[in-house]
């Protein structure tokens, strides 16, 4: 049987070695690569060659889900598992985009995230059950690209002023994509825009 050689991508560094120890039990798995960032990724995984990449969704210098679609372009032979805290339905939907092949979230028993990683590796989708029916409900994101992409740069409270000018776009431009974002998440204000967009999954 050929070992199943994995990158890990998780902020955190308890996590990351805890999961690099369960999957070292396995005879049949290898930890090749473990990085801390989505920046890290591509360049891990061009180094070391993975079958697998086992990516969390929240992490700093782009999330989990940016680098599962860097990835898909640049080492297309390595398949994406992305594994996360937040299970939420936006996430899957946008991991399923980004060319993940699985999602499972972080509390799922052990022996479900090595089958996970076998059944990937083996080119078969895995997605945790409840989140997909949880997800197939409430549909998809009513945001557009754009709309997220102001949405996020507005987050930590930002002025219309210097979100339009990180995203090279008019005041004029940020104010109208603000204004339907609030509209389509339900709030009465871009803080409760952002609160709910968060945690339906939808940024």
């Amino acid at each position: 049987m050929s070992t199943i050689r994995v990158l890990l991508a998780d902020d955190q560094a308890l996590v990351r070695g805890a999961l690099a120890a369960l999957l070292g039990l396995e005879s049949d798995i290898e930890v090749v690569a473990q990085v801390g960032s989505g920046a890290e990724v591509v360049a891990a995984a061009r180094a070391s060659a993975p079958d697998v990449a086992l990516l969390d969704v929240q992490m700093p210098g782009g999330d989990g889900l940016d680098a599962a679609a860097a990835l898909r372009e640049a080492v297309p032979t390595c398949r994406v598992l992305v594994l996360t805290t937040f299970g939420r339905p936006g996430y899957l939907s946008r991991a399923m985009r980004a060319g993940a092949f699985g999602f499972v979230v972080k509390d799922a028993p052990p022996e479900q995230l090595v089958d996970a990683v076998r059944r990937v590796h083996a080119g078969l989708r895995v997605v945790d059950p409840a989140l997909a029916a949880e997800s197939l409900s409430s549909g998809a994101s009513p945001l557009t690209d754009r709309e997220r992409e102001v949405l996020t740069a507005a987050a930590d409270g930002a002025t219309v002023a210097r979100v339009a000018k990180g995203l090279h776009l008019s005041e004029g431009t940020v104010r109208n994509h603000l204004s339907s974002a609030i509209g389509k998440t339900g709030a009465r204000t871009r803080a409760e825009a952002v609160r709910l967009a968060d945690e339906r999954g939808w940024l």
